[in-house]
């Protein structure tokens, strides 16, 4: 028998087995070493070279590694590397590799073996990141890079073509990760599921839109603090239901051990208006919130005919003063997350100070909106904005406060996909958006504003111009020092606040729920679930 056709038979006989003793509890395992979650909005691929969205990410997070990797506070720590250099002009980077960490037992690695990671492997890791026939949406991280090379086994240099301080941060995102040239060349376009990593959990069974299996990697490299190796369960189970609220009567009933975010359909259920766990699941579930690297936002075009309201920088200022942020996330967003009165970069990030935005002021919003009309003759304002429908309750709060200053707006309600299009070909004049950071460094907002991104080739779809801003953003990438890069940040923030571009709506909140038997999981400023220091206590 072929060794493809032996895989095949193999993965059929495993895929029948793990599925059914899994969901039996046959195979030797109880509940407190499963960790189990939903994931309503399906993966697409374990592949971390197509890892952009988070639902994809979280499972690729389990399976590979890169060079480095973030604390939950978001310094950037050892990973595959165990160290690295940085030249004095912030353009050569040296990483030192471990030697022990191992790719998942395979057989194309002999008769169910491993190898060790060498520096060759990331080379063809990156080389596959940039390959114009895999087509990664994640080659744009390596765009400053000029060349890289592995020196030998243990040591991997890169070269950027300008210093761009963030660069570490960057390759701590999941399209960094290290892959085996041997399996991704055996399996192909399917090594999408057939994913081979050094990750803490390694691939066992995936039955697409049904069930998706991993098991314990017995050759993890990490251990914890008193020499324990890591991972601590044996295993994790996704399941894939669409609908938020099934997915929320599954942690109800004990079935998942974990739920991420709020919607609708349960917040006011499981939340008071304050926030808080309601009385009846307090002795049920544990409920954790932190700051997210999340901006949610109404972007306005503002090259918009000069006849659209919004061309007007009073009328701008006028949306941003006239409605009530504070008693919108009390009411809308049960206090979970932190009203936008500072500017676009979030809470949360390195370089955020809590510059002066904009505030509720209906006495000044009302006076800017009768100085619009004094300017252009405008006597009925009317504006609308594009949103999808999970953001309708929203919009509909600022249609009703607006209305109170003079302002008449529409909602025009889109599917997620014809919202995205809409906005990157300059079909909206204001739009709902959010921007959540791939890497943290306030770089991450502030390019989004960058007038050589002008949508449709880049993101800046508001069509932000402004050349000061544009001069601070060159500079701030030649600052290597932090604290005075972060100042340059500062600046452009003001900028944006004093233009209005944008009407910030707030910065969003990481908040979870776990099963009271749940130990170890933490919240982080990306949303990142990181599973291998987790444990569950039998019940």
């Amino acid at each position: 028998m072929s060794l493809r056709n032996r895989l095949i038979y193999g993965s059929s006989i495993f895929l029948s087995i793990v599925f059914f003793s899994c969901e039996k509890k046959s195979n030797g395992l109880n509940d407190s070493q499963v960790f189990r979650y939903n994931e309503h909005s399906n993966i697409s691929s374990l592949d971390p070279a197509f890892a952009k969205k988070q639902a994809d990410i979280w499972p690729v997070h389990q399976l590979f590694n890169g060079l480095v990797q973030l604390d939950d506070s978001l310094q950037i720590k050892t990973a595959i590397a165990k160290s690295w250099e940085i030249s004095e002009d912030g353009k050569i980077y040296k990483f030192n590799l471990r030697k022990d960490v191992y790719f998942h037992k395979h057989v194309l690695f002999g008769e169910d073996s491993t190898r060790t990671v060498v520096a060759s492997d990331v080379e063809y890791s990156f080389n596959r990141l940039l390959d114009p026939k895999v087509a990664s949406p994640g080659n744009w991280v390596l765009k400053n890079v000029s060349s890289f090379k592995a020196i030998n086994d243990s040591i991997f240099k890169i070269n950027l073509k300008e210093p761009f301080p963030p660069f570490l941060g960057l390759l701590t995102m999941k399209y960094c990760s290290i892959v085996p040239k041997e399996i991704v060349s055996y399996y192909g376009n399917n090594f999408r599921s057939n994913p081979i990593g050094t990750g803490p959990f390694k691939f066992k069974l995936w039955i697409e839109n049904t069930k998706l299996v991993f098991r314990k990697n017995e050759h993890y490299f990490e251990k914890d603090s008193a020499g324990v190796q890591l991972p601590y369960l044996e295993a994790v189970a996704i399941t894939f239901l669409p609908d938020k609220q099934s997915e929320f009567l599954q942690l109800v009933q004990g079935n998942i051990d974990f739920l991420s975010g709020l919607d609708a359909s349960y917040k006011d259920d499981i939340l008071s208006v304050k926030g808080n766990l309601n009385d009846r699941y307090k002795t049920q579930f544990n409920m954790m919130t932190g700051s997210y690297l999340n901006t949610e936002y109404l972007g306005l075009k503002i090259d918009v005919d000069s006849k659209h309201p919004i061309a007007n920088i009073s009328f701008r200022k006028a949306l941003n003063y006239g409605f009530d942020r504070e008693k919108m996330m009390l009411y809308m967003r049960n206090g979970i997350g932190t009203p936008a009165v500072n500017g676009f970069i979030p809470k949360g990030l390195p370089g955020f100070i809590g510059l002066k935005g904009y505030s509720y002021q209906p006495e000044i919003a009302k006076e800017l909106v009768k100085q619009y009309m004094e300017e252009t003759g405008d006597r009925d304002p009317t504006i609308a904005i594009a949103t999808n429908s999970q953001y309708v309750d929203l919009c509909e709060y600022i249609q009703r406060e607006l209305q109170k200053i003079g302002i008449t707006v529409a909602i025009d309600i889109m599917p997620p996909s014809t919202l995205r299009k809409s906005k990157k070909n300059g079909e909206l004049p204001i739009a709902r958006s959010s921007w959540i950071a791939d890497f943290p460094d306030a770089e991450n907002y502030l390019f989004l504003f960058y007038s050589k991104n002008f949508a449709p080739k880049g993101p800046n779809f508001t069509h932000f111009n402004n050349k000061r801003y544009d001069e601070l953003y060159e500079e701030a990438f030649k600052t290597v020092n932090d604290n005075s890069r972060y100042k340059i940040y500062q600046q452009m923030d003001s900028i944006l606040i004093a233009e209005a571009p944008i009407i910030p709506l707030y910065y969003d909140a990481v908040v979870r729920f776990s099963q009271k038997n749940v130990k170890g999981l933490e919240i982080n400023p990306i949303n990142l679930l990181k599973l291998k220091r987790v444990s569950k206590v039998k019940q």
